[in-house]
């Protein structure tokens, strides 16, 4: 989210490129979780299903992401995109707010200067 932002903030207005970030929902049964303990990957999954109603399928995720990508409607730059997590096709996304740490100018400065000093940049 801190460098998203900062990009946005940085590049947006000069180049005319869309910085986003998106949360499409916990599609837990992915490789994500392939080095949790085996006891995890099983009840996770059913957890967020059943428990938190968290759960968002792997193709659900996956077309939100293209639609983020793709989508006119998605054309804000900035912003963070949500569906609160709902397995729900029609779920309408929404720009959900950031913290102050996310917002925070100075601390993403200090990670992108941290960040291309690792690279090299």
């Amino acid at each position: 989210m801190m460098m998203s932002r900062d990009l946005h903030t940085r590049l947006h207005d000069a180049t005319g490129i869309v910085f986003s970030m998106l949360y499409p929902g916990c599609a837990a049964d992915t490789p994500l979780f392939r080095n949790a303990p085996v006891l995890f990957q099983r009840i996770f999954p059913w957890f967020r299903k059943n428990i938190t109603k968290g759960y968002v399928s792997q193709p659900l995720s996956g077309d939100r992401v293209a639609q983020v990508v793709a989508d006119p409607e998605f054309a804000q730059s900035g912003v963070h995109w949500s569906w609160v997590n709902r397995q729900q096709v029609d779920r309408k996304a929404f720009a959900q707010g950031l913290s102050s740490g996310a917002t925070d100018s100075l601390l993403s400065k200090q990670l992108r200067e941290l960040s291309a000093g690792l690279v090299e940049l």
